[in-house]
């Protein structure tokens, strides 16, 4: 969609007190936020891409809620944290596939909501694994990965083994070109190298 529709806007909301934003990335989170977001009495911006309007998925029926500012294990693992939202997961999911052929193994966290942010979950998973990767579909400077290595350096060093590494798009506009785009946006590949970086593989 090149530079006039790709934008990731969660950090700048993020970046106003008071408002809440959730960032899906599947139909069943999608249904309980947003019933969340409707019954909340604070400002709530529902972040979506278009891009994932077609993926289908189980969505639990009559009423289900999610807690706002509760993030999720989709995937439990030992070796590495790897935490995400939105439809980039799903290159974690590729990636923690491949890298467990391997041996190693991956535990995912969906933040499903920017802000507030679930710090806890993210500090209680680098203290089993003791790495993390962050991957966020965003440009390089001031976003939400850059708050969460800050706040885990802060408040988790002592349980790194290794340095954070965090993954995003290249520090350009999104081009228009599909083969300009491919190397712009991260990909699972990008996620596997960055595992193996924070396990010196």
């Amino acid at each position: 969609m090149a530079a006039t529709h790709s934008q990731a806007f969660e950090s700048w909301y993020a970046n106003c007190p008071g408002l809440k934003v959730i960032v899906p990335s599947n139909p069943a989170d999608a249904k309980g936020l947003l019933k969340s977001a409707i019954r909340d009495d604070d400002p709530v911006i529902f972040m979506e891409s278009e891009q994932m309007y077609g993926d289908k998925g189980e969505v639990p029926e009559g009423e289900y809620t999610i807690p706002i500012g509760v993030a999720d294990i989709k995937r439990e693992g030992k070796d590495v944290t790897i935490v995400s939202f939105g439809k980039i997961i799903k290159e974690a999911y590729k990636a923690a596939d491949e890298l467990e052929k391997e041996g190693i193994s991956c535990e995912i966290i969906d933040l499903r909501t920017v802000k507030p942010l679930d710090y806890e979950a993210i500090v209680k998973s680098v203290k089993k694994t003791n790495r993390l990767v962050v991957l966020e579909e965003a440009w390089p400077f001031g976003n939400v990965a850059t708050e969460i290595t800050y706040h885990i350096q802060a408040n988790a060093f002592d349980y790194l083994d290794a340095p954070i590494v965090k993954i995003n798009t290249a520090d350009t506009p999104a081009p228009y070109s599909p083969v300009l785009l491919e190397e712009w946006l991260p990909n699972h590949e990008d996620v596997i190298k960055a595992v193996k970086k924070v396990l010196y593989k």
